[in-house]
């Protein structure tokens, strides 16, 4: 199955918007206010932004802005090896939970979920 490259391309700009916040808490910048100067570095608004963190597709055109203001080759977007660690919203949110349940249940609970999760595919 092909990479899907709306995924891709959205891992990829968190990779680079992780790179960017990064470098800016290094450098003693607050963290308050870094979204919209990351927002400010591609020329795009905050509110487009937090759309493509979450959701927006990002097209040729505008993958091709977020890498010349990042520094970037053209189609470094597109590279789904760049992707494969970098974890979306959902993943995160998952992670959460399973941190949660297995914290929350006893020795019992805990081995229930262990078996559950390796006898998955």
């Amino acid at each position: 199955m092909p990479p899907n490259t709306t995924v891709t391309r959205r891992r990829n700009a968190l990779l680079l918007h992780r790179r960017f916040l990064e470098q800016a808490i290094a450098a003693g910048l607050p963290a308050k206010g870094l979204d919209q100067a990351f927002a400010q570095k591609l020329e795009v608004s905050p509110s487009m932004w937090s759309q493509i963190k979450s959701s927006r597709p990002i097209g040729d055109t505008l993958a091709r802005q977020i890498e010349r203001h990042c520094g970037v080759e053209a189609g470094w977007l597109d590279r789904a090896e760049l992707a494969a660690d970098v974890p979306d919203a959902a993943e995160e949110r998952f992670v959460a939970t399973a941190r949660l349940a297995w914290r929350e249940a006893n020795a019992k609970g805990k081995r229930d979920l262990s078996r559950w999760l390796n006898a998955l595919p």
